[in-house]
């Protein structure tokens, strides 16, 4: 079979633009990672906001465990977070002598799809940091795995009806 060389110009060309409109509208997996996970004990969550390059914002909210706190939320605003890839890393502020890092991965978990629990799973290695009255520092190390909570998958409706 012969092809003509415009036909076959006029093919490329539509074969370009057809990749180019298929790749504008494909998201890349690192702005999917954003949302909300689990945190240590029920209430707790942890939100994670994926920005240009790769820079990570968001916070921890938990129970405090203090005398003086127990019982109320604290936000632990993140202090610096990174993305690379599935590489996970984040450093929280100190909250009544509490802050938090957390080196892991993002992983696809057991959720079928985003509007189920788990859908994405952050594994690693937890370190809770604490300072005391008398400013001696202590750290305590876990392995966590961390769920994704269901995301309302329903586009908002105009009016609000």
């Amino acid at each position: 079979m012969v092809i003509d060389s415009t036909r076959f110009h006029a093919l490329q060309a539509v074969c370009v633009v057809f990749l180019a409109v298929m790749l504008a509208g494909a998201q890349t997996p690192a702005a999917d990672y954003s949302g909300m996970y689990s945190f240590l004990r029920d209430g707790e969550f942890v939100q994670v906001t994926v920005e240009d390059q790769g820079r990570v914002t968001g916070f921890i909210s938990r129970y405090g465990d203090s005398e003086s706190d127990r019982g109320v939320f604290l936000d632990h605003f993140f202090k610096s977070g990174k993305l690379d890839g599935n590489q996970l890393a984040f450093t929280t502020e100190t909250v009544h002598g509490v802050w938090f890092e957390f080196h892991g991965t993002i992983e696809r978990g057991e959720g079928k799809s985003r509007s189920d629990e788990a859908y994405y799973v952050l594994k690693g290695t937890l370190i809770e940091n604490t300072t005391d009255e008398t400013k001696k520092t202590s750290s305590r190390s876990r392995q966590v795995a961390l769920k994704s909570f269901p995301q309302d998958m329903a586009a908002p409706q105009a009016g609000g009806k």
